[in-house]
């Protein structure tokens, strides 16, 4: 009987169980023994044959183990091998491996003959508490429970009081049956998205219900509990899907009243899950008033390839009601798209898009995303292929859209074309040896530029006929050639000529036609199309140099004060394209024949005409920079620090050689600087050298002559911009970083007013542009002054972990009074989140309550109330 039970035990076991057998006969003559400070061991299958021992071979054959693969366990306090029953018990952070099995508890016993496994926790001696519940893994499941039944051959549970993990959510059941298919029947369970393991915040209590994993769970007739409480909301059965990654299904709609729209439906729908690239949202909204909207959006990615987002929304808004005096109709529509292609693709050739087209109304009577997208009237679209081929001559081709909803005009370039050949050196050899010449210097490129340019408004895009002919069109090339050296060790000198040729497929003439009143002959343009060029070209040189001067200090904060100058003269002459010999103008004759007009041509085109006079401009120019180094104990290497007090300061002045009265050009001065990291500011003026007459008009005499002064200061500019932020002493030691991937980055700027930081206590944004401008008003009588303001900012503030409180608004001072203000609360309410938003005036006066519950499995549970800016008065 002894040789019979021996036999079929497993090896490991049987050599453990001889000695303690032995030792426990010998110490204590019992049966069983018992093992303390044991860690690990292992249980391997039962062998063929047994360790050589004559006295314990079997007779016969030993039965086969019914343990399948190596058992690996381990216990803190103790092990206790009962071998007339075959079992084995572990004490204290008992753990146990199995296959893809792993069980972690107090207390674990192993009943080998039945291949069961039970497992419970301890019972802590001071508090009476019972600690080290049973947690069972197998592959992705995961449980806790009191109380732990399993047979590891035919993997069968039963399991009393468990907590588990689907997805998102989180089953309790009070008894629990596990099958082998891996699915689960639970009896007088709940199901929560709240990782609470004690009194969820709220749960979906139900009497049984089966777990599939991975797919989804489906559970009775079920009823709502919110802390607690049950709530008089029931359900006959559930449905929670618990698959990972996306899948297809309906949008539950959010519902209200709308005073001016009625009842609604908006953002219902579907999601289809088309493809693992591939995803489209197709959603809408519709009003009891008649209003509806239709908003499909597509979304793809390709890993390692491209990625992008197709938005499209087509709405119908009637405000108000037939028979009401604020009735009002509009159609409206947008269409967005964006698409980037990762850089490791094709990594001499890209393409990318940016599109938003709107309805000049789009903005007014439907909800827009953030606040930047309803405060701006000018919308840019742009589609664009680059390549380049042996990395030295490039492709590109784009399609650009700007439109302004104010005006309503739209300005459409299809194609915007350019063809470039970078700088080469046509004179020196490829295997060059010495010095290098003078001419080697001399270098080459080509330039060619090509578009066709549509102008309308958004009224008569679709309507106007022949709009072809309204088309802009043209074709640069451009040829430089350019040879620098070096002269005297220290001068610059370059020296250019640049030949530019024109293409156009249309010209223009202008008339007079004779009218039966003297002197009213009316001047007619006729567009004549077919192909002209206009060719022109210069001949530049230029020299130029830097110096420096520094003056140090020996004692106080101030190192030392840099100043740079760079001083340039050039001289640039261009022939006389305006004589007939080129044809590029010629004369509109009135009847009289007397004062007759000079035109060109190609009046109006793309890229002008070429220059009408014959020009020899003599430049001067002189750039200035001043820098300070300060003393800096933050410094540890050179214990200094540079800070830049003018960053450009330029004073410019032509003169024209071909002129025979006014050869000075206005001189003007111009320049810009940054202080204190945040405040720039720049400064443009003109000052005309030259005496005006009692119209307005420079004459030809000085200022000097007339009012004993060199200048007269003609016009003056002023830009004065301030970007100032200031958050709490935890932002400011914490190192910036770009969050998340690109696409994530992308959502949080499409949807900045909606985004949440925690990790920023506190923090606030002042930004203020000044501008002043000084110009001759429109009868030249008097220079009339001009101040333009802005004033911006925004902040947020945690008043604790959970509460956030997000503000932006401005001044207008135009109007004095508070320009789009908007105030969001948030609250973080563990596994629901709520948000209050509010703009108290202006068009887009509205308020907005919701709360949710935020897993995205249960994302159609939440209340939402609001009042649209559609509901006030306008």
């Amino acid at each position: 009987m002894l040789t019979k039970l021996l036999t079929s035990l497993p090896r490991s076991i049987l050599c453990l169980g001889i000695f303690f057998f032995l030792h426990c006969q010998r110490a204590h003559s019992q049966d069983t023994a018992s093992v303390s400070q044991v860690r690990s061991d292992t249980l391997q299958p039962a062998a063929d044959t047994l360790h050589p021992s004559d006295t314990l071979k079997p007779k016969k054959a030993p039965k086969k183990s019914q343990l399948k693969s190596k058992v690996e366990y381990a216990a803190k306090d103790s092990l206790r091998f009962d071998i007339k029953n075959q079992k084995v018990h572990l004490y204290n952070n008992a753990n146990i491996k199995y296959e893809d099995i792993e069980l972690q508890s107090g207390y674990v016993e192993i009943d080998f003959p039945k291949a069961t496994v039970h497992a419970t926790g301890i019972v802590k001696d001071t508090v009476g508490d019972t600690v080290q519940m049973p947690e069972f893994t197998q592959a992705a499941q995961k449980f806790k429970s009191n109380v732990m039944n399993y047979n590891y051959n035919t993997k069968r549970g039963y399991i009393q009081n468990v907590f588990t993990k689907q997805d998102e959510g989180y089953l309790h059941g009070t008894i629990v049956k596990k099958m082998e298919n891996d699915i689960t029947y639970l009896k007088n369970g709940w199901y929560t998205t709240c990782d609470r393991e004690a009194d969820p915040h709220f749960e979906f209590k139900f009497g049984k219900a089966k777990v599939i994993p991975g797919k989804r769970v489906i559970t009775g007739p079920a009823y709502f509990v919110v802390a607690d409480v049950p709530i008089p909301i029931g359900i006959p059965f559930g449905y929670f899907p618990s698959k990972s990654g996306r899948r297809s299904g309906i949008i539950v709609p959010t519902y209200g009243e709308s005073a001016s729209r009625g009842f609604f439906l908006e953002n219902g729908g579907y999601y289809w899950a088309m493809s693992e690239y591939t995803d489209l949202y197709l959603v809408g909204d519709i009003y009891s008033h008649g209003s509806w909207a239709i908003k499909p959006r597509l979304n793809y990615r390709y890993r390692y390839h491209y990625s992008g987002t197709f938005n499209m929304s087509y709405a119908n808004n009637k405000i108000g009601t037939q028979d009401s005096p604020d009735y009002s109709k509009s159609t409206d529509y947008s269409i967005q798209w964006v698409h980037a292609q990762d850089p490791k693709a094709r990594p001499h050739s890209t393409f990318s898009a940016n599109v938003n087209i709107v309805s000049h109304n789009f903005n007014k009577y439907n909800p827009v995303t953030n606040t930047e997208a309803y405060l701006s009237n000018t919308f840019q679209s742009s589609v664009n292929f680059s390549t380049s081929f042996s990395n030295t001559t490039h492709l590109t081709v784009n399609f650009s859209h700007s439109q302004n909803t104010l005006t309503r005009t739209i300005d459409i370039t299809l194609p915007y074309l350019t063809f470039s050949v970078d700088q080469f050196y046509p004179l020196r050899k490829k295997n060059r040896a010495g010095k290098i010449r003078w001419f080697e210097n001399i270098s080459t490129k080509y330039n060619l530029e090509m578009q066709n340019q549509y102008n309308t408004t958004d009224t008569t895009i679709f309507k106007k006929q022949n709009w072809w002919n309204d088309m802009q069109n043209g074709i640069r090339h451009s040829v430089p050639i350019t040879g620098t050296f070096r002269v005297l060790k220290y001068l610059n000198w370059t020296n250019s000529i640049l030949m530019n040729d024109r293409m156009y497929l249309s010209t223009i003439r202008k008339q007079y036609i004779p009218s039966s009143v003297a002197g009213k002959d009316s001047l007619v343009t006729d567009t004549i199309h077919s192909f002209a060029n206009a060719f022109d070209a210069n001949v530049s040189t230029a020299l130029n140099t830097r110096l420096y001067g520094m003056y140090q200090f020996k004692k106080g904060p101030i190192v030392a004060i840099r100043h740079m100058v760079t001083p340039t003269v050039s001289f640039t002459y261009t022939p006389d394209f305006g004589s007939s010999f080129w044809g590029y103008y010629r004369y509109a004759d009135n009847d009289t024949n007397s004062n007759p007009q000079k035109y060109s041509i190609f009046q109006g085109s793309l890229y002008g005409s070429p220059p009408p006079k014959k020009s020899g401009l003599v430049a001067f120019s002189l750039s200035n920079n001043l820098e300070m180094k300060v003393r800096s104990k933050k410094d540890t290497v050179t214990g200094t620090k540079k800070i830049v007090l003018i960053e450009d300061l330029t004073f410019r002045e032509t003169y024209d050689l071909a002129k025979d009265t006014m050869k000075w050009s206005k001189f003007s001065i111009s320049g810009y600087t940054t202080l204190f990291k945040s405040l720039r500011i720049q400064y443009n003026s003109t000052w005309d050298p030259y005496a005006r007459d009692s119209t307005g008009h420079s004459i030809n005499k000085t200022e000097w002559a007339a009012h004993r002064r060199l200048l007269r200061l003609d016009n003056t500019t002023w830009d004065v911009g301030l970007n100032y932020s200031l958050s709490s002493d935890k932002s400011k030691k914490k190192k910036t970083t770009t969050k998340g991937t690109p696409q994530e980055r992308k959502e949080i700027n499409d949807y900045y007013d909606y985004y949440i930081d925690f990790d920023i206590p506190w923090s606030f944004n002042v930004a203020y542009k000044f501008n002043y401008t000084k110009t001759w008003n429109s009868g030249n009588v008097k220079r009339v002054g001009q101040i333009t303001q802005t004033l911006g900012f925004n902040g947020q503030l945690n008043i604790t972990p959970k509460w956030k409180i997000t503000l932006n608004t401005g001044w207008d001072f135009t109007s004095g009074q508070l320009a789009f203000t908007s105030i969001d609360l948030y609250r973080d309410l563990h596994c629901w989140e709520m948000r209050f938003g509010w703009i108290p005036k202006g068009a887009q006066q509205s308020w907005n309550f919701s709360i949710n519950v935020k897993a995205s499995v249960l994302q159609d549970l939440k209340l939402n109330k609001k009042k649209d800016f559609r509901d006030y008065v306008q």
